[in-house]
């Protein structure tokens, strides 16, 4: 490993264990910004949901832990990390992020404050953390009752929510792009309380229930819970598998509805959803 990776490695621990001492629950990432650490599941040739209970690293935001030895470990598993990541959701902070993309044509701050100025809230003095992008990752402190989904542009064109199962980037994590910071002045503060209007923003609206049709099956009901189990980094391969097989089996058209509710359940948006299940079926030779 290079010097400078090594440097980038050490750094990226220093702060993951200074925001553990916040409370705050870390994992190890790669340069990607993924989890540095690779499923232990991964060559299972079908793998069934598990969120750490095998008691192997690789869990994604599962492994994440405020526990300074348990942080050391998982660093030490993964040499090549040069950042972290900041498990939202959970207690003492109930962690939610807000991602406000740089995008060509998108303007995600003027959205955040259109939208603050239609639901009659302002965003309190909090932690922002500037991406290399020039984008900003604002934190807000969630009530324990309450779970946030994760979502992607579903607010406002250019804002994506980091909630139960998601995680932010941690400021001093260096990847490909450059270098996570805190802005000036907010490095010290806690994650502010969410104000009550926007956190029922971030709640999505009751959808209707899409039983799966009898015609379906067991089998079917069994792709909608492969496709529920799903966490962060497996979404999108879970519901393509998911829908493939599904139209293979002569059941595609009937499980599409219970499919989208299923990956909205895991945080993906309606369109995401809906364009991975055509993107199938054009795949296995239908018509979307």
């Amino acid at each position: 490993m290079a010097t400078t990776d090594r440097q980038a490695t050490t750094l990226a621990l220093a702060h993951a264990l200074s925001a553990a001492e916040r409370g705050l629950a870390v994992l190890p990432l790669s340069r990607a910004k993924l989890p540095a650490l690779r499923s232990p599941h991964r060559d299972d040739p079908a793998p069934s949901p598990c969120h750490g209970a095998c008691g192997r690293l690789g869990h994604g935001v599962y492994d994440a832990s405020s526990d300074p030895d348990r942080i050391r470990e998982l660093f030490a598993a993964a040499p090549w990390a040069t950042g972290y990541g900041i498990a939202c959701g959970l207690p003492p902070h109930h962690l939610i992020g807000l991602d406000l993309d740089v995008k060509t044509g998108t303007d995600s701050s003027a959205a955040l404050r259109e939208l603050a100025l239609r639901h009659l809230f302002t965003i309190p003095p909090t932690v922002v953390v500037v991406t290399p992008s020039g984008g900003r990752h604002l934190w807000l402190s969630g009530p324990p009752e309450v779970v946030v989904p994760n979502s992607a542009g579903r607010l406002a064109p250019g804002i994506d929510i980091r909630g139960a199962g998601g995680y932010l980037v941690g400021p001093g994590s260096r990847t490909g792009q450059g270098v996570y910071a805190a802005a000036p002045g907010t490095a010290h503060l806690a994650p502010a309380p969410c104000p009550r209007s926007l956190l029922r923003l971030l709640l999505p609206p009751p959808r209707a229930h899409h039983p799966v049709p009898a015609a379906a099956g067991g089998h079917g009901q069994g792709l909608v819970q492969f496709v529920l189990a799903a966490h962060e980094g497996q979404r999108n391969t879970r519901l393509f598998w998911a829908a493939c097989r599904a139209y293979e089996d002569g059941i595609g058209p009937a499980l599409v509805a219970p499919l989208v509710d299923a990956a909205l359940h895991t945080g993906l948006s309606e369109r995401e959803a809906r364009t991975t299940i055509a993107s199938a079926a054009r795949m296995t030779g239908h018509r979307p």
